[in-house]
C-alpha cells in the first residue's frame, strides 16, 4: 500500500510539472481555457483522477482557476503571482504596498549596480511608456510601465529580488492598469505620474534619491486609495 501511494503521488507531481510548464512557457497564456480533464488524461496517458488532483493543486496555488460548468482557465503565469492575486483580490492598496517594499530597494540597488547598457534600456522603456501615454495607447502604456519597473529591479543585480518581482508580473500590470484607467476615464493624460526623476537618480548613481523617487509615486497612489 505505501508503494502504491508513493507511485501515485509521483505521477501527480509529474502531471503538475507538465501543466505548470505549459503555463510558464506561454503555451497556455493567461485567460486561456485549458483542455478538458478527459483530453488531458488522454494526452498525458494518465487517469482522470490524476489530472483532477494536479489541476486542483495548481488551482490552489493560484496558477489555474476552475469555473464550475465552464472549464479551467489560466489565472497567472507564476504561482507567486497567482497566490498574491488570490490573497489580495481587488485590494489594490495591498498590491501597491508590496510593490513599494520591493521597488524601493530595487531602485536603491539599481543606482549603484546598473550598467550603461541597462541605463539605455531603462531610457528606451520610459520613452515608449510616455509616448504611449501621450497617444492614449492604453495597453502599450501598461506593458511598458510594468517592464520599466521590472528593469529597474533587474538593474540591482539581486537575483532573488528580481525573481520575486518577476513573479508579480500580473498583479503589477493589473495595478498599473487600474491606477491609469481612472485618468483615461477623466479624459486626462495617462502619464500623470512620471518616472523621469527616478531615471535621473539611477543615472546619477544616487541610491537614496532613487529610493525616495520610487517611494514617492507609490505613496501618491496609496494616498488616493
Amino acid at each position: 500500500m505505501p508503494l502504491a501511494t508513493t507511485r501515485r503521488a509521483g505521477l501527480v507531481d509529474q502531471v503538475i510539472a507538465q501543466l505548470r510548464t505549459a503555463v510558464t512557457q506561454g503555451e497556455w497564456p493567461v485567460g486561456h481555457r485549458v483542455p478538458t480533464e478527459s483530453e488531458l488524461a488522454t494526452t498525458l496517458g494518465v487517469g482522470r483522477n490524476t489530472v483532477r488532483e494536479a489541476v486542483r493543486a495548481l488551482a490552489h496555488s493560484g496558477l489555474l482557476e476552475v469555473r464550475q460548468g465552464d472549464g479551467t482557465y489560466v489565472r497567472a503565469t507564476s504561482e507567486v503571482s497567482g497566490a498574491v492575486g488570490r490573497l489580495c483580490g481587488s485590494e489594490l492598496r495591498e498590491v501597491l504596498q508590496v510593490r513599494r517594499i520591493l521597488e524601493v530597494e530595487g531602485a536603491r540597488l539599481a543606482a549603484t549596480a546598473r550598467t550603461e547598457d541597462e541605463l539605455g534600456e531603462l531610457t528606451t522603456l520610459l520613452d515608449v511608456r510616455d509616448k504611449a501615454g501621450q497617444e492614449r495607447r492604453f495597453e502599450e502604456f501598461v506593458r511598458a510601465d510594468a517592464e520599466f519597473h521590472l528593469m529597474v529591479v533587474q538593474c540591482g543585480h539581486n537575483t532573488v529580488l528580481t525573481e520575486l518581482y518577476r513573479g508579480l508580473t500580473e498583479v503589477v500590470m493589473a495595478s498599473v492598469a487600474t491606477t491609469s484607467r481612472a485618468d483615461i476615464g477623466e479624459g486626462t493624460v495617462i502619464t500623470k505620474i512620471g518616472h523621469r526623476g527616478l531615471l535621473r537618480a539611477i543615472a546619477d548613481g544616487d541610491p537614496e534619491r532613487a529610493a525616495a523617487e520610487a517611494a514617492g509615486f507609490l505613496d501618491e497612489l496609496l494616498r488616493e486609495e
